[in-house]
């Protein structure tokens, strides 16, 4: 508690005596709240206990700052803010009152935040990456039993969505296109969550490994003594067919 009350010390003294802390708002800190999260989600990647303490600080930090702003307008403070969660955390634990499994502990946990809302889907923030926010508000249907019972239907459900894409292409309407393209991705969002893997994961795990072979290829063009800018598409090709080989024999 020493550490924490002189961590708000130095807050309120940078809001006071710091022009760039004096100026933000919480609309202002959005963005570097979204950027500590990302940041503190590739220290848990990498397995660096160090950099992982780190981003967990520069997380709190953003918490810190925006209670801090709030209690400036004498809305609440941490202190309120570190109560309502302790609150939420006993009445949002079924598990201690006798559930047996993990399975019954999240839907418990679910169906009591949903008691006080009008939706079922009230809660699931917008501004949540769109595959996050897709499989979150897929989930929140499913409790209502608004679900397919096995992956093979969802397989069906993407060929149905691929086919009217299909079609929506020689259309040429870009809204119709965007519509279907983002049905889609909805089916294959579901698929996902059927199979119980979760969408956003697979994805970044995707995009690391697109990464990963594009700049095997890009070494490989120069260890050939060619500029990639200049090879032909089948010569990518061929290089892109090496880095997915290499991809299973080798870190790179």
């Amino acid at each position: 508690m020493e550490a924490f009350n002189e961590l708000l010390r130095i807050m309120e003294e940078l809001r006071s005596k710091c022009p760039w802390d004096r100026s933000q708002t919480h609309q202002s800190l959005k963005k570097y709240l979204i950027e500590e999260a990302y940041e503190l989600l590739d220290a848990i990647d990498i397995g660096d206990d160090e950099k992982l303490k780190e981003e967990l600080g520069d997380l709190l930090i953003q918490v810190v700052f925006h209670s801090q702003i709030a209690k400036e307008r004498s809305a609440f403070d941490i202190e309120e803010v570190i109560q309502r969660l302790n609150k939420k955390l006993i009445e949002r634990h079924p598990h201690v009152f006798g559930c047996e499994t993990p399975e019954e502990v999240l839907k418990n946990w679910e169906e009591r935040k949903l008691k006080d809302r009008e939706s079922i889907l009230d809660g699931v923030p917008k501004s949540l990456p769109a595959l996050m926010r897709s499989q979150k508000l897929q989930d929140r249907a499913s409790l209502v039993g608004f679900d397919f019972e096995r992956p093979e239907q969802v397989i069906e459900k993407i060929m149905e969505e691929l086919q009217e894409l299909r079609e929506a292409m020689t259309s040429g309407d870009s809204r119709e296109l965007e519509h279907e393209l983002g049905d889609l991705l909805t089916a294959v969002v579901e698929l996902g969550r059927l199979l119980k893997l979760d969408a956003e994961l697979c994805l970044q795990k995707a995009n690391d490994r697109f990464e990963k072979r594009f700049r095997y290829m890009e070494r490989r063009a120069k260890e050939m003594g060619k500029d990639i800018r200049q090879m032909t598409l089948e010569e990518m090709d061929a290089l892109w067919l090496e880095a997915k080989r290499f991809d299973y024999t080798e870190n790179f």
